[in-house]
């Protein structure tokens, strides 16, 4: 099996020693060639490469932010294409926060992922799923397992501030930047509304978390499961607050800890499930992340579901 792998040097907990020990597992079982990303973008390019070139797998060695590039590429294809006439995609978690590959069920440890991975491999065990698109401002991109407009966004561009100054973007930064950012943000005058075809309309939304699986995120091992019914197998889910007070949010915190399969209550939250399309949009511009990468501030946002999109080996 013809295979390329993908290799984010820069990924946050793996080193060089341990990427050479991956990649020679790798290597063993399947006809592997290496490539190192070298900017932004260049997952996607590689991946387009591989697709043309007829590898049969691309892997991902890195974080949910290669991977995403590498989605993108493999996407970016000629229309009617099919899951079975693409690459099928494996990934070994490398990243802060690996919430794809976790969400596939792979250990967070890289060396126990690929363990798991060589033996989806060995028996050619995979996975069809389903992703999410986001068009907005004449862009289109796919994400894996969310999207998110508002505070958690800007929460996401902060760490990507720290990140650009050398700090590493690490769980405990995330809650800690997540705190802080809470006592400035807007929760006074909310900007979103949402709609769609066979939607209910609704107004006065502070944050969006679009999700595509779940969990949407974790902190450390516990995962944050906001919107508990979504999977790779089905639409798109969403979870809209409408208050963003102390009292509110204390409710809506423990209702999305940890391993749940019951939906958060409350007079404030707007929820959607297994939907095909909806729009979110913003009376001022609001902040816009995919899969963890902040994308800027955006005023509308289309969100559809891509049922079937790709073959996983996991």
């Amino acid at each position: 099996m013809r295979a390329m792998l993908l290799v984010n040097p820069k990924a946050t907990t793996t080193n060089q020693r341990t990427r050479d020990v991956l990649i020679r597992a790798l290597g063993a079982t399947m006809d592997l060639t290496v490539e190192e990303t070298g900017y932004r973008g260049h997952a996607a390019h590689l991946a387009r490469t591989a697709h043309a070139d007829g590898f049969g797998v691309v892997a991902v060695l890195g974080g949910d932010g290669t991977i995403n590039e590498t989605v993108n590429g493999l996407l970016d294809a000629e229309e009617g294409e099919v899951a079975a006439d693409r690459p099928a995609l494996l990934v070994i978690p490398g990243g802060s926060a690996n919430v794809f590959a976790r969400a596939l069920g792979l250990p967070n440890d890289p060396v126990e992922a690929t363990g798991v991975v060589l033996e989806a491999v060995g028996r050619d065990r995979r996975r069809t799923v389903g992703l999410g698109q986001a068009l907005w401002d004449g862009h289109s991109r796919y994400f894996t397992f969310c999207s998110g407009l508002g505070y958690d966004a800007e929460v996401i561009r902060a760490v990507e501030g720290m990140r650009g100054t050398g700090r590493k973007a690490t769980p405990a930064r995330y809650v800690n930047t997540a705190l802080r950012h809470y006592l400035s943000t807007d929760k006074r005058h909310a900007a979103m509304r949402l709609e769609g075809p066979g939607v209910p309309p609704a107004d006065g939304i502070f944050m969006a978390v679009v999700s595509n699986t779940s969990p949407w995120s974790f902190i450390g091992p516990r995962p944050v499961c906001p919107t508990p019914w979504a999977s790779f197998e089905t639409g798109l889910d969403l979870l809209g607050l409408q208050r963003l007070g102390l009292p509110s949010m204390l409710s809506l915190m423990p209702q999305i800890m940890g391993t749940r399969d019951t939906l958060p209550t409350g007079r404030h939250l707007v929820q959607l499930h297994d939907e095909k399309e909806f729009t979110l949009t913003a009376e001022r511009p609001v902040a816009f992340q995919l899969d963890g990468d902040y994308l800027g501030e955006v005023e509308q946002v289309i969100f559809r579901s891509t049922p079937n999109a790709l073959q996983v080996l996991a």
